[in-house]
């Protein structure tokens, strides 16, 4: 059974609410064994508070979790956790970042298969990835906003508005797409994605863009990755790809900054989109929401945007294994491969007392 490590993010916020709502039904104890590592008493506070039924088995370490329960990693001991509804507390950023710790630990020593990093306020959000790639050692770690149908990376992250035309470099977006390209032929199962590249600048009246990074970068590295059989294609501009859904053409979208990402995709996934932090050894996804402070403790929020998060580390997992196994014998998968697209080629099944016998169609 896969085994999912959670952990509880703000505790402040919803993140025990969204875990406890989300394992309410026993189904998902079928498609995967979730670990959370946090506070027990942190969590039996919170299902007093919602009144909540969800059960929970309390572990002192991995090698105590089962199968077909929800299990906890007592992150915590039996420290008392000072728990305000909706109140920002750096304390509660160090107490997330301690369960987050333990959870990277596991995952980095593969007692866990993925881990589902529940969030902190906005601001901790964008540190907790930040601070994953950097226990990685991989700064070139690449954030995805994922949905259904729609996939959409930055090349720039939170950066001043001022200081992202310098960063568009050929090196950065090359970089990127094959970060990008990697991620959804491995994690997605999508032997050749089509990438859209989106432009920094807007275009005028007559179509010309407004910049020079389009003309100096960005088209012809386009035009290159494409020449040598990437399937890049663009500059488009944001408005084209998202108001004029041609996104759907595409299986994913590279964004100059992440405004330019973020807002595009909130805007048509309406919350229930998550996020995955690709170009790791290991499976990482979270919400898409932050400690959603504001309602903390109401019991109001939506457990969908963690769901889909969980799924996807679940079936990321699978694709992986299928991927990696595919390609241990090249021969054997270059023989899949040629039977699959075009069967010329067929190895016919004979008796034990027979020669193999290769047959040309």
């Amino acid at each position: 059974m896969i085994r999912i490590g959670i952990t509880h993010g703000d505790i402040n916020g919803t993140g025990y609410e969204i875990i406890l709502k989300a394992f309410e039904s026993e189904e998902l104890l079928s498609l995967c064994t979730p670990v959370i590592y946090g506070s027990p008493k942190a969590a039996i506070f919170h299902r007093k508070t919602l009144e909540s039924q969800t059960n929970f088995i309390v572990r002192n370490s991995i090698n105590e979790v089962r199968d077909q329960n929800v299990n906890m990693i007592n992150c915590f001991g039996e420290e008392e956790l000072k728990i305000e509804f909706g109140s920002k507390s750096e304390a509660n950023q160090a107490i997330a970042k301690r369960s987050l710790d333990q959870a990277l630990a596991d995952l980095r020593a593969g007692n866990i298969d993925a881990l589902v990093v529940l969030p902190c306020t906005i601001e901790g959000c964008h540190s907790q990835f930040g601070y994953i790639s950097q226990q990685y050692n991989n700064a070139t770690a690449l954030p995805l906003l994922v949905s259904d149908n729609l996939c959409v990376a930055s090349a720039t992250n939170f950066i001043p508005v001022a200081g992202i035309p310098r960063k568009i470099t050929t090196q950065l977006l090359t970089d990127r797409l094959a970060s990008l390209r990697s991620t959804l032929q491995r994690d997605f199962s999508i032997e050749s994605p089509r990438i859209a590249v989106l432009s920094l600048n807007p275009v005028d009246s007559s179509g010309v863009f407004a910049g020079s990074e389009e003309a100096d970068v960005i088209q012809p590295l386009v035009q290159q990755l494409f020449d040598k059989g990437s399937l890049c294609f663009g500059p488009y501009t944001s408005d084209r790809i998202f108001g004029q859904r041609e996104f759907e053409h595409f299986d994913a979208i590279l964004a100059m900054y992440s405004d330019q990402a973020s807002t595009s995709f909130h805007t048509l996934t309406q919350g229930e989109g998550h996020r995955f932090l690709s170009g790791l050894p290991h499976v990482i996804t979270s919400p898409i929401h932050d400690a959603q402070l504001e309602i903390a403790g109401k019991d109001s929020a939506s457990p969908q945007s963690f769901l889909n998060a969980l799924y996807s580390a679940i079936d990321c997992v699978r694709r992986r294994r299928q991927f990696d196994s595919a390609r241990s014998n090249p021969l054997q998968k270059q023989f899949y491969d040629r039977r699959d697209d075009s069967d010329k080629l067929r190895l016919d099944q004979v008796s034990n007392d027979d020669e193999p016998e290769v047959s040309l169609v």
